[in-house]
């Protein structure tokens, strides 16, 4: 086994980490106030968490221009569903186990929101209306209840420096994401620059 000393309860847990403080145990509500609902409009990307039935899980960006996440009460909110690869693997994973966790990011701010609750997948062509971008509307979205909302502190962005220009890498020392998708994917009459063309055609006319 490649791991060891493996922690097997929770009392086990807390006896390590110990309790959460005050604030901490108490931040937790059940619906969207104007505080989340201010936090949502003001936010272009999230990460949306789901798994399926068999406990295999899926984390998926999303990300629009700020305030593409439609608010429609104090206990549901809509997720357009905009063009991508056709994997689908949120939406199965929905299709099966309704349970989800988002995080929403603004930028330059280190606290996220984080929002728990069960998912569904629409076609309500009245909600799918108003996400409509550049005349062209999300052919399906995700309705989330929610259950729980709740502010995340900004150590893990404060460690890791996301939002400090200077901590970022040079552009030539970043991943060349075309020919790790190439490697990956090892398909014959798929090379470096074959995927690298795909892509720019993809984020150029497929956004919408």
């Amino acid at each position: 086994m490649a791991f060891k000393n493996l922690i097997s309860s929770e009392e086990e847990l807390r006896d390590i980490i110990g309790n959460p403080g005050e604030l901490a145990a108490n931040k937790v509500i059940s619906y969207l106030d104007k505080n989340c609902n201010d936090f949502i409009s003001k936010s272009p990307f999230l990460v949306l968490s789901t798994s399926n039935t068999a406990g295999a899980c899926d984390a998926s960006p999303r990300g629009d221009s700020p305030g593409f996440v439609l608010t429609v009460d104090e206990k549901h909110l809509v997720i357009p569903e905009r063009p991508g690869n056709r994997r689908i693997d949120s939406i199965k994973n929905i299709l099966e186990n309704p349970h989800v966790g988002l995080i929403f990011v603004i930028p330059g701010l280190e606290e996220t929101l984080r929002i728990n609750g069960k998912a569904s997948i629409t076609r309500d062509p009245e909600l799918l209306s108003r996400m409509e971008v550049k005349g062209r509307s999300p052919l399906v979205a995700i309705g989330i209840e929610v259950e729980e909302a709740f502010i995340h502190c900004a150590k893990a962005f404060k460690r890791s420096g996301l939002w400090n220009h200077q901590s970022w890498l040079e552009k030539e020392k970043l991943p060349h994401i075309a020919k790790v998708l190439a490697e990956h994917a090892s398909l014959p009459d798929y090379s470096t620059e074959k995927v690298s063309e795909g892509l720019k055609e993809s984020y150029t006319e497929r956004l919408y």
